[in-house]
């Protein structure tokens, strides 16, 4: 299903073949993301990536390289994560040389012109006050900061105002030639990608220099024996809430476990919170349980928009769902749909080049290992309720659960009495 291979360089290649679509996704993925900045230069990564569209030697503006791509119809965009960073074109087959091609003329012939990253600093701040004035997109950096409070995985991704000032052209040039090395490099070519694919990667990502890399990024020591509660201030009417706890790496065997438990409690329609928190109870238009992984720790988190005047209500119907699947398990039942949904979605979605390059890419960007759907499928059927409980169990305490709270509240002490688990 799928062919993995590292250039003389260190650049590794992923080839994902699918004849029965007439679409092709080229994902290059790096193994760096905002937990390997220094607190002075927060933000350093996102800005890189922003920069990646300004133009290059051979495409001067941003508008040689958007009116290029648009003029076959293709999607292109880039993301920043905690411990990654990736740019990916989705494209009609045909043209699956431009979509290398440009990738390739973006990442590492840009030109870091001040002019364009003046202005882009204005533009990034904007990006910023966007996500501090959604409540529902802030709540996240709210929680994982109190999550992983005295770490670089609670800072914010964009960085702040001080952070994005400081941020000089020489710097953020230092940082990307430090992380963008071929040792951190993926390339993956999912779709209607053709018998000579691997050769044309290897033509443009196998002439890059080889250099040895910048340091790893500090492993998250935090130790949490209380339960810690963050209250931002904002005349809403609606309560954005966000509860969560420490939970497992990339690497944790348990992770199959915490993904059922996610769907359970809140990953469908049908889920236990769904239905006692909206349906039977109408205290929230939204509410959503799931996992998320790193590489040495991860973060397990409800999220819900809560009715105002019943916030108290809320929290405590939210906590006693967690307590009840902790403390009783699930059913039979509850666990044959929770797998089949599972499945389904990752079906679904493997439908599309760009899902198939990302089912692929991350798995060996972050572990050096590639399951394929039908093995990720057996790991979540092979999950039993005893093992469900188990992870619950030791994830769910009040002493690791982190409450953070967006409306017109000022106090946070008011809200430690609501959190029992």
């Amino acid at each position: 299903m799928y062919q993995k291979v590292t250039l003389k360089n260190g650049v590794r290649v992923l080839l994902v073949p699918d004849e029965h679509t007439k679409a092709a996704t080229v994902f290059v993925m790096f193994r760096v993301g905002s937990r390997y900045e220094q607190k002075k230069y927060n933000g350093v990564s996102h800005f890189v990536e922003h920069m990646m569209f300004k133009g290059t030697q051979r495409r001067p503006a941003t508008a040689d390289i958007s009116r290029e791509l648009d003029g076959v119809g293709a999607e292109y965009n880039a993301f920043t994560g905690k411990d990654s960073t990736g740019y990916y074109v989705k494209i009609d087959s045909r043209h699956f040389p431009l979509a290398l091609d440009m990738l390739h003329d973006m990442l590492y012939s840009s030109k870091f012109e001040d002019k364009e990253l003046q202005q882009e600093r204005k533009v990034i701040m904007e990006e910023i006050h966007m996500y501090q004035d959604n409540p529902m997109m802030h709540i996240e950096d709210i929680i994982e900061g109190a999550i992983f409070d005295g770490g670089s995985l609670g800072w914010n991704i964009a960085g702040d105002k001080k952070s994005m000032d400081a941020i000089t052209r020489t710097a953020m040039l230092a940082y990307k030639n430090a992380y963008y090395v071929p040792s951190r490099t993926l390339v993956v070519a999912a779709g209607n990608i053709g018998p000579d694919a691997l050769q044309r990667i290897e033509k443009l990502f196998g002439a890059i220099p080889k250099k040895k890399s910048a340091k790893e990024f500090p492993k998250f020591a935090g130790k949490q024996i209380a339960l810690r509660v963050a209250v931002e201030y904002k005349d809403t009417e609606q309560i954005q809430l966000a509860l969560g706890f420490p939970a497992y790496s990339y690497f944790d065997k348990r992770l199959p476990a915490l993904s059922l438990l996610g769907n359970i409690l809140g990953g469908t329609m049908s889920s236990r919170l769904f239905i006692q928190v909206r349906e039977r109870k109408g205290l929230a238009y939204f509410v959503r349980a799931a996992a998320d992984a790193f590489e040495d720790t991860g973060v397990f988190m409800i999220r819900a928009g809560l009715t105002k005047s019943r916030i108290d209500e809320a929290v405590a119907t939210i906590c006693k769902e967690l307590a009840k699947i902790r403390d009783n398990g699930v059913t039979a039942a509850e666990l044959k749909r929770a797998k089949e949904n599972i499945r389904g979605r990752i079906v679904l979605e493997l439908e599309d080049s760009s899902d198939l390059a990302g089912f692929f890419g991350k798995q060996e960007l972050y572990t050096n290992e590639v399951k394929t759907p039908e093995e990720k499928f057996a790991e979540i059927y092979a999950v039993t309720a005893a093992d469900i409980q188990a992870v619950a169990k030791d994830i769910i305490k009040t002493s690791r659960a982190s409450l953070a709270l967006i409306g017109p509240f000022k106090d946070a002490k008011r809200f430690e009495k609501l959190v029992k688990l």
